[in-house]
């Protein structure tokens, strides 16, 4: 009981502590998630376009982020980018790990994206287009209700990835919740590995979540497009 004791009261102590973590950490990984995501939609779909030139441009940027160790995208964008001299790449800690995840996160959703588009069966983009239909008008009707529901299951895996990603950003002093448990173990090095396995139990907890919302969403766009084919 002693033991449990101690432990409630490194617990009450850190608390407020991870929880700023938790929090902030919180907000950088959703605010990259979901511009990366709107930005991995659009490159995603314009991979599918017929223009090869642009087609090569998506492709360097896809191989370049998904290639390289997001540390080191993350210290170019700090480090490097500021160097430059250029006033609107002086970024603080905040805006550089947002800017960072963003294009990291985009660059798996824009492969995702154009891959589930080249999934749909071409005999219904060739039906849509004999019947008039301008290649918007496919992507809006035909092509990407159908890709939608095979994003799901990749998608959440790139977000959970994401999240996990945030814990290099104590590099950068970031207050993330990896940084503040770091800063916990300073005050408390007899209970290393108590605080390790709060920080880990943390991340499970905002993970955890995010899989099973993928998992119903996953279902949900399922049944509804078995609806809509029976139908």
């Amino acid at each position: 009981m002693e033991w449990f004791a101690q432990k409630w009261q490194v617990v009450e102590s850190l608390a407020p502590f991870l929880l700023h973590g938790l929090w902030m950490t919180f907000q950088v990984s959703m605010i990259a998630i979901i511009l990366g995501s709107l930005l991995g939609a659009i490159l995603g779909v314009m991979k599918t376009l017929d223009s090869r030139a642009l087609r090569l441009c998506i492709d360097a940027y896809m191989h370049f982020f998904r290639g390289t160790p997001y540390l080191v995208q993350l210290y170019l964008i700090y480090f490097v980018l500021p160097s430059l001299g250029i006033a609107w790449l002086q970024f603080d800690s905040y805006t550089a790990a947002i800017v960072s995840l963003t294009l990291y996160t985009a660059s798996y959703v824009t492969a995702i994206v154009a891959s589930a588009i080249d999934a749909v069966p071409r005999g219904q983009e060739e039906a849509a287009r004999a019947c008039g239909m301008t290649k918007a008008q496919r992507l809006y009707h035909i092509i990407v209700p159908q890709a939608l529901r095979l994003t799901v299951p990749p998608m959440a895996s790139v977000y959970v990835i994401v999240i996990k990603s945030t814990a290099v950003l104590s590099v950068i002093g970031l207050s993330e919740l990896t940084r503040q448990g770091e800063t916990s173990i300073l005050r408390m090095p007899q209970d290393t590995m108590f605080i390790y396995a709060l920080i880990a139990g943390l991340y499970f907890l905002y993970c955890y979540p995010v899989l099973r919302f993928a998992r119903w969403a996953e279902r949900r766009v399922g049944s509804s497009a078995a609806a809509q084919e029976n139908a």
